[in-house]
């Protein structure tokens, strides 16, 4: 039973694509699920893709200083901003998990950059987004297309984008383990 309510995504949790996935858009990918509705749908972000993009290309954010990176929060209407962030005060912002938020009142961050309460340390930022009609991402998940982590939310801020996939897949050991070690082309080895 323990197992079943592992593989039951909730906001917070973290999907890990199977190395062997073939789909471009979700290859290697870590997505952070934003929220879970049952009948309604589900909403998350790419964590470890990232565009040639600052935020600062796509939005005046009243601090030249602040250089923030922009991922690619999914294939779903890339004209759209999103963030996910530690700060607990950013008004409308919703609690994922220990000090991990989404969202939040755009205006009142700006102002928070701009007078350096937010650094980008404290945020990450993605155009677009991942999303999945009703009951959709739980077929995938049933079809091994996804590993389900509802513990890793927390170390998001503290690894890099570029080797995400790998660790988190590595720090959650058994086979897990051996997965991150799967060779993006096995053919080539």
């Amino acid at each position: 039973m323990e197992e079943e309510s592992e593989n039951k995504p909730q906001n917070g949790s973290i999907l890990i694509s199977e190395p062997y996935l073939g789909d471009p858009n979700f290859e290697r990918t870590v997505v952070l699920i934003c929220s879970h509705v049952e009948g309604e749908g589900t909403f998350g972000l790419v964590l470890n893709r990232l565009s040639n993009l600052k935020l600062s290309d796509v939005v005046d954010i009243y601090n030249d200083s602040f250089e923030a990176e922009l991922g690619i929060g999914g294939p779903v209407q890339y004209n759209t901003l999103h963030y996910v962030h530690q700060i607990p005060d950013l008004p409308q912002a919703v609690q994922l998990d220990d000090n991990l938020y989404w969202g939040g009142d755009f205006e009142s961050l700006r102002t928070m950059i701009g007078t350096g309460e937010v650094t980008p340390a404290d945020i990450k930022f993605f155009l677009g987004y991942s999303g999945w009609t009703p009951g959709q991402l739980q077929e995938e998940i049933d079809k091994n297309v996804w590993i389900v982590n509802n513990n890793a939310a927390n170390k998001l801020f503290n690894l890099e984008a570029d080797t995400l996939w790998r660790n988190i897949l590595r720090q959650m050991g058994g086979k897990y383990k051996v997965l991150s070690n799967y060779p993006v082309d096995p053919r080539l080895n």
